[in-house]
């Protein structure tokens, strides 16, 4: 709720890393890890931000920060496929009204 994300191991309660704040405070609506490249993982917080993670490139900030200005965005999932190297990454975003909108990530966090 306050913007934090934690990473942690299954085997322990305490996180190998946190990012206190890394949504200026807002609420983390949905989190999910890339398909199809496994350092990547994409948080949407409440002001219908979404923040791309590389910890590969860099794992003290989000590498891209995309702003949905439209429509509030409600959830999101991730569709690929990660048995196949084509780096086919795909966000489906849900809005408040209903709609749907499917967007294609860029290669260089989507290829193994």
């Amino acid at each position: 709720s306050d913007g934090s994300i934690r990473l942690h191991q299954m085997t322990s309660e305490y996180p190998l890393m946190q990012w206190n704040d890394s949504t200026n405070g807002q609420p983390v609506i949905a989190l999910q890890w890339a398909l199809t490249r496994p350092a990547v993982f994409f948080a949407l917080d409440a002001s219908s931000n979404i923040y791309i993670w590389d910890l590969l490139e860099n794992d003290l900030l989000p590498v891209a920060k995309q702003t949905i200005p439209s429509e509030k965005v409600v959830t999101m999932t991730l569709l690929g496929e990660p048995e196949r190297a084509n780096g086919l990454l795909g966000i489906v975003l849900a809005k408040e009204s209903g709609q749907m909108d499917i967007q294609f990530v860029k290669k260089k966090w989507a290829l193994p």
